[in-house]
């Protein structure tokens, strides 16, 4: 906005209750345009009202970061401050040109969160031939040293406020208002007076404005005699109160747990008596409480006498955006005014500097476009209160899709997060969680150049908002007006109750400023440092409350897309589901190989019984989907082994070899095999199933995704922890670089000698051998095929023993008679293929041979050497068979 330095400035400065808002609005409507900025959504709403009653619809507009209502002839807005459209805002672009503009609640500007949002505009913005600022008579000083020529007029409260001391719930006046600090103590405040006075309405901060104004409403109509509500009361909502008692005057302000300052105070007290009727404040209990006030504090509220702010927050308002860097050095840029300090480092600007460390941001953020448009993703509010590094990570998302392709969020993925909210069960935590969720969909699609269709999505949020602000309001009359429901805090009255306990984005969980513990996922652990004589009193009250924190991540959890969960198969770790970062379940046997138990962590177990299955639903879901995705020859194999169409010898195939995992040495199955005709073995080949010479599989699960899988199945059914695997894209692991042997084969690698093949490489040398020999030439480990493998000459040997192949001598090469030339011998097959050692474990007179007299005959020539290469007949391959060793596994060693 354009400064009018000669336009007058006016400060019209006093406690609540002077009537400076109706003041400005009347200012505001005698001129041809204007502006005003609130600090909260609901007050701007609750003044846009009252304009369109005056002006009509067409000519006013609201303009919050949530809700925009901008007629195209509007020459009235009603906004936030923070989107006051004023030059070098995130909202400049709208109309900037007013005749009158007012600030309200300028003193805010003292604020360390959002003080410098105040500053700015108390300093830069500017109404053509009006402007006016609104606030405490406490920045009197501090506003005429900042702007020298304002006009400061001083305004008397129309009614009387006095202290009526401490009162007992149950004896407060009806039209009464009980402030708390947290919606702990104001569910508890609220339930206590359902059991004595019937029911109470309860607003907060974080209330849509539909549920606020209708809960208001009903104190407002008299349904209710009692209000119970957050600080956010203090300002300038209007209602009809006369007396406010303070169930404590200590508050979290983002940083510590503190006093409230005696400004604060008379901020909340001066709520009671509206206009000309008098009103009364006092504390929630007795006289020593902690929310007692002291008799300074009482003279300095009933006197409207309070300390002179001496200094506001503030920060650049008009950084430059021409590069990232200046952007940052303008953001951290110091005051060179005594009266303004510097502000403390605000989400926008915390996530920014997280974002400028990524090198594909700065790559991206070139020129002065792409730094405006980080700039504003970065101004996209933390509704949720999740901490700058969980906000980053969101915004982090949104930049990568306004900085790349047509600049546009996808519709398909906006509509996906949208959908997500779209559901009215829940208590009011999990009520309330969605609507601040939905807070931040609402604001990117109120952006009209980060959509490509900005209309439908704002009426979809805008949907949504209402229809879960509606179940919120019905919620809260149910729970304390309409009918008995489980109370929240059923210790209220125990000292434990009364501590205030938050919870730090690094996890660090304190009592009353004490910090006791960590909570890391959805597992609490207890600060060993406690003293023994707090442990117990400071754990029950962090256990009450933690069980709201842990409700919340478990909607979050429970709505999380399959790309939010991964598999859990570390080596040496028990096979489990992870949630982002958070281990959540751990799989265990269950009653086939694909059907493991998902046993949920233990610090889940703390939740209620219906929000567990909740979890165990979702976790089954994305665990079925993931069968889906990289088991599938394994699922369509315990299919076939159940489907009575398929021959019942087929069957028992499908059964031992999915059994094992979809990978099995032929030895194994050659029992098997031998009473399938031609007919039966096609159907397991039509079925993917590759039957080699060595082993049968199926080669989709060779694939990484499927090894991990299959691994962490059959470590879960024995109650193991997971094996490690080869690297994937892996054919050969050389000499020296073997892993784990059992990992190994259970990923599709074979032993031979001192290196490993994976099998489905093996079976193609075993059908290359076959075909090199009918066409009677040489097979060597330098044949192209073996040296393009890396496959060593031990290993090639063994391999081609393994696979039934025994060398013969080359043919002697025919004299030469004297005279002629010598012609170079044309190079002859040097391998025959003899067999492979049938397994004999199901013959008898196997099992007799044991003793020493064989059952089966006269044993082939090299039956020895094959069998210490290859592990064939009876005995254990530990090389070769992923299951040898593993008794407990299969119940064999074969």
């Amino acid at each position: 906005m354009v400064s009018f330095a000669r336009s007058p400035v006016t400060a019209v400065l006093g406690p609540t209750n002077t009537g400076k808002t109706h003041l400005a609005v009347e200012r505001m409507c005698g001129h041809s345009s204007g502006m005003m900025g609130f600090p909260l959504r609901l007050l701007a709403r609750e003044v846009y009202d009252r304009v369109v009653a005056i002006k009509g619809e067409k000519l006013v507009a609201l303009v919050t970061g949530e809700e925009k209502i901008i007629p195209p002839g509007a020459r009235y807005f009603l906004c936030t401050a923070e989107s006051m459209p004023i030059s070098g805002s995130r909202e400049a672009g709208a109309k900037e040109d007013f005749a009158f503009v007012a600030l309200d609640e300028a003193q805010l500007g003292a604020d360390p969160e959002r003080g410098h949002i105040f500053t700015d505009r108390l300093l830069r913005a500017r109404g053509r031939e009006e402007t006016m600022i609104l606030g405490s008579a406490s920045i009197s000083r501090v506003v005429k040293a900042l702007i020298p020529d304002v006009d400061i007029i001083s305004r008397p409260r129309f009614s009387t406020l006095s202290y009526a001391g401490a009162k007992k719930l149950s004896r407060l006046p009806r039209r009464s208002a009980i402030v708390a600090f947290s919606a702990e103590e104001v569910y508890a405040v609220a339930e206590m007076l359902r059991r004595f006075r019937g029911g109470a309405a309860v607003v907060m901060g974080a209330l849509s404005p539909r549920t606020r104004n209708a809960q208001v409403q009903m104190f407002l109509n008299g349904d209710v005699d009692y209000l119970v509500a957050t600080d956010a009361i203090g300002m300038g909502l209007n209602l009809d109160v006369a007396h406010v008692a303070f169930a404590s005057l200590r508050k979290f302000d983002g940083r510590r747990s503190r006093r409230l300052t005696v400004s604060e105070m008379a901020q909340i007290a001066g709520r009671a008596g509206r206009h000309h009727k008098d009103g009364t404040f006092g504390s929630l209990g007795h006289e020593d409480s902690d929310a007692a006030f002291t008799p300074e504090e009482i003279d300095a509220i009933e006197a409207h006498h309070f300390p002179a702010v001496d200094h506001l927050f503030w920060r650049n308002g008009t950084p430059r955006t021409d590069r990232l860097d200046h952007l940052l050095f303008d953001l951290e840029q110091k005051p060179e005014r005594p009266e303004l300090r510097a502000a403390p480092e605000a989400v926008d600007l915390a996530v920014l500097r997280r974002l400028a460390d990524d090198p594909t941001v700065i790559e991206r953020a070139r020129g002065k476009r792409q730094v405006e448009r980080l700039w504003a993703a970065c101004g996209l509010p933390d509704f949720q209160k999740l901490g700058a590094d969980h906000h980053a990570r969101l915004v982090s998302r949104i930049w990568r899709f306004l900085s790349e392709g047509n600049g546009h969020i996808p519709r398909d993925w906006f509509a996906q997060q949208v959908a997500r909210l779209d559901s009215v069960q829940g208590d009011i935590d999990i009520l309330s969680g969605r609507i601040a969720a939905a807070r931040t969909w609402s604001y990117i699609a109120h952006r009209a150049d980060w959509l490509a269709h900005p209309s439908e999505m704002a009426e979809r949020t805008r949907a949504l908002e209402e229809k879960l602000s509606d179940a919120l309001h019905a919620a809260l009359t149910q729970r304390f007006v309409d009918r008995r429901t489980s109370v929240l805090l059923r210790d209220i009255g125990q000292n434990a109750s009364n501590l205030p306990v938050t919870v730090e984005g690094d996890g660090s969980v304190c009592v009353d400023g004490e910090m006791i513990g960590r909570l890391d996922g959805f597992r609490f652990s207890v600060d060993p440092a406690t003293r023994h004589q707090d442990r117990k009193m400071l754990l029950a009250a962090a256990e009450r409350r933690l069980g709201k924190v842990l409700r919340v991540k478990a909607d979050e959890l429970i709505a999380a897309t399959d790309a939010d969960f991964a598999l859990l198969d570390e080596a040496g770790q028990a096979p489990g589901i992870a949630w982002g970062e958070t281990p959540v379940a751990i799989l265990m046997a269950g009653t086939t190989l694909l059907t493991p138990e998902i046993r949920l962590d233990r610090a889940l177990l703390a939740l209620g019984q219906d929000v567990q299955k909740q979890i165990t639903a979702r976790l089954s879901a994305w665990f079925d989907g993931q069968k889906q995705k990289h088991l599938l020859p394994l699922v369509k194999m315990s299919e076939s082994a159940a489907d009575p169409q398929v021959p019942a010898v087929v069957r028992a195939v499908f059964a031992q070899l999915g059994d094992a995992g979809g990978v099995v040495a032929r030895t194994d199955l050659d029992s098997a095999l031998g009473h399938l005709d031609k007919e039966q073995r096609h159907l397991l080949r039509k079925a993917g199933i590759d039957i080699g010479v060595l082993d049968i599989y199926h080669p989709g699960l060779l694939k990484p995704g499927a090894a991990r899988w299959r691994s962490a199945l059959l470590a879960a059914r024995i109650a193991k922890p997971c094996l490690p695997l080869p690297g994937p894209g892996l054919t050969l692991i050389p000499a020296g670089e073997r892993p784990a042997q059992m990992g190994a084969r259970i990923a599709g690698f074979r032993g031979f000698g001192d290196q490993m093949l994976r099998i489905d490489m093996a079976e193609r040398m075993a059908r290359t051998a076959h075909e090199t020999i009918a066409r009677n030439e040489a097979f060597t480990a330098l044949s192209p095929q073996i040296v393009s493998l890396g496959l060593s000459e031990d290993s090639f040997l063994q391999l081609m023993r393994a696979a039934g192949f025994r060398p013969v001598d080359a043919p002697p090469a025919p004299p030469v008679e004297d005279g002629a030339e010598a012609v170079a011998p044309v190079p002859a097959a040097n391998w025959a293929f003899k067999g492979r050692q049938k397994a004999r474990s199901d013959r008898p007179q196997a099992q007799r041979g044991r003793g020493g007299k064989p059952g089966g005959g006269k044993p082939q020539r090299g039956d020895g050497q094959r069998q210490s290469n290859n592990g064939g007949g009876s005995s254990p391959a530990p090389v070769n068979n992923a299951f040898a060793g593993l008794a407990d596994l299969l119940g064999r060693n074969g």
